[in-house]
């Protein structure tokens, strides 16, 4: 996949007609039902919906971490639909960007060494991937908790370490479920408002699934899933 994240034009995130399917005993549940969405590249896209609505399957397809029944999956003009499971979990590596509800930050490493690790994985150097975590940290609010284990941070603090993390690489796009659900409303609110200015400065583009109204009206646009079709609002 091409360097030049844009060469293929404005789109970095185009789903054609999606289809997922689970099976439930002796039912089968169409949680995707030829959904289409394209996110281009400095957009914020909300992802709305109740619980069970299928705001994460959509995420896991777009993220390449599912493979759906039917239809396409093409980001920034490559379609990776078909792709073999070691070219998917490279593009996750390289261009894509999770943030979840949780943290999920490795318990016996610090804020900063959270934010390396992904960067030397990805065949950065170690001063190279220090220097960007720092400045990460600093964009955070967080550059004088960098030796500070996720243990020693609050929950907000945590979930600012997961967001810097998730850009770490540098994500042609970035996939958020629900990231400031575990947080209390006023840190909600400010670590949500370090988030979208992080994205709009680095022209990314992101889908972000929440089920807070207040929230989605800051992004760009929203939609929702109804029946398993995505729909605008």
């Amino acid at each position: 996949m091409s360097d030049d994240l844009f060469s293929y034009g404005d789109v970095a995130l185009d789903l054609k007609g999606i289809r997922r399917t689970y099976q439930q005993g002796g039912k089968v549940l169409e949680i995707l039902s030829s959904a289409d969405l394209k996110v281009k590249k400095g957009e914020i896209v909300a992802l709305v919906g109740p619980s069970g609505s299928g705001k994460s399957t959509l995420l896991h397809v777009a993220g390449l971490l599912d493979r759906p029944q039917e239809g396409e999956i093409v980001l920034c003009g490559e379609n990776c639909t078909n792709l073999p499971d070691g070219k998917r979990t490279a593009i996750r590596r390289k261009n894509l960007g999770f943030v979840y509800q949780y943290h999920h930050l490795l318990p016996e490493f610090s804020a900063l060494e959270n934010i390396v690790l992904p960067q030397i994985i990805n065949g950065l150097g170690k001063a190279e991937a220090a220097a960007r975590a720092i400045e990460l940290l600093d964009y955070m609010g967080l550059k004088d908790r960098a030796e500070h284990r996720p243990g020693q941070l609050s929950g907000g603090e945590q979930q600012r370490v997961a967001i810097a993390r998730a850009l770490a690489n540098a994500p042609w796009l970035l996939l958020a479920d629900e990231p400031t659900g575990n947080l209390d409303p006023h840190t909600a609110e400010s670590v949500f408002a370090l988030l979208l200015k992080l994205v709009k400065g680095s022209g990314l583009a992101a889908l972000i699934a929440t089920h807070n109204p207040v929230l989605a009206r800051r992004m760009d646009r929203a939609v929702t899933l109804e029946d398993g079709h995505l729909i605008e609002l």
